[in-house]
């Protein structure tokens, strides 16, 4: 079986085992009542949205458990099917996912209800899975420091690659944090980006890198069944912070996380527009950049209905994709 043919099978059992594993973590959510809280200065119609069942992200990131788990067990009767290193981004997507559900927990049904974790606590917890995440990719697994487009050879970083790659991490986690706020929103653009380095994988024969990531394509596209608009679950900070980590170690990996700036444009302009309000904010004492931030919620304040905003940032998140692709080549 050709690798292409072989991801594009586990993309299609990730996405069976995610959509029969839908129904009945709906019931678990909605039993324990664990439902989304809807922020005041939200816009309006997303009053409608309150007590939809969050935490999602376990419904994608459990298929993916299972299957990267199942093929590394392969090994042991003799079956290279996927290597050690993808053990790496499957452990990060469970850190994250684990320190996004404590948050989420806490948002919902723990002490500051409808709040979360403490920015700089979650912040903090961030950085150092990252720090930890980042010596792993330098010294462990010995990963490409950098590629650039049109530049042939390595570029060699030496110890800078530490503080670089832990900025990326947590940069891509809350980036797509940030994206997670619209009806199938953060799903598809996650999903595109993760096809476009999968893409970049098979280009550059990290085959095994190349399976996680249509797999972890698959669970989204599952996770996307109940999630396209109007969404039966959201993802929550189990799943974003999850995904933008994951992201992020995937483009270390192939060594062109430079690239992330291209195939994750969506991503880097919720969390620039977020920047640029409170920076704006506090420089004139008051006004505001955007009608609100991250950019999703202006465009939905201009007029645009939830479902244009979705469909027009993704086929912009899905041109950025192929572009990011072209120039891996380059």
């Amino acid at each position: 079986m050709s690798q292409t043919s072989f991801v594009l099978s586990l993309a299609m059992l990730s996405f069976v085992l995610t959509v029969i594993w839908g129904p009945p973590l709906l019931r678990i959510l909605r039993h324990y009542k664990i439902g989304k809280i809807i922020r005041v200065d939200e816009p309006g119609h997303h009053n409608v949205k309150m007590g939809t069942p969050t935490m999602g992200g376990v419904l994608f990131i459990l298929p993916v458990l299972l299957l990267t788990v199942l093929l590394n067990a392969a090994a042991f009767i003799g079956l290279d099917v996927i290597g050690k290193s993808v053990l790496v981004p499957l452990i990060v997507m469970v850190g994250y996912a684990a320190l996004g559900a404590i948050d989420d927990w806490e948002g919902v049904r723990g002490k500051r209800r409808g709040e979360g974790m403490r920015a700089r606590t979650k912040f903090a917890a961030q950085v150092v899975l990252a720090l930890g995440t980042a010596y792993v990719l330098k010294y462990l697994l010995d990963v490409p420091d950098l590629y650039l487009p049109g530049v042939k050879g390595e570029i060699e970083l030496g110890w800078w690659y530490i503080p670089i790659a832990a900025f990326i991490i947590v940069s891509e986690s809350n980036a797509v944090n940030f994206t997670d706020g619209l009806d199938g929103l953060a799903g598809l653009i996650s999903a595109t980006a993760f096809v476009a380095f999968g893409g970049i994988a098979l280009i550059y024969g990290y085959d095994y890198l190349a399976r996680f990531c249509f797999t972890v394509v698959g669970a989204l596209f599952g996770f996307l069944w109940f999630n396209v608009h109007p969404a039966e679950l959201f993802m929550g900070d189990t799943g974003s912070l999850a995904l933008g980590s994951t992201l992020a170690v995937v483009a270390l990996m192939t060594g062109q996380w430079p690239l992330l700036l291209v195939i994750g444009i969506i991503p880097l302009s919720e969390a620039l527009s977020v920047v640029i309000q409170v920076t704006y904010f506090k420089m004139t004492k008051g006004k505001r950049f955007f009608k609100m931030t991250p950019i999703h919620l202006h465009f939905e304040l201009l007029g645009w209905s939830e479902t244009q905003v979705v469909q027009r940032f993704w086929l912009i998140g899905l041109l950025a994709a192929m572009v990011g692709l072209g120039l891996a080549v380059v």
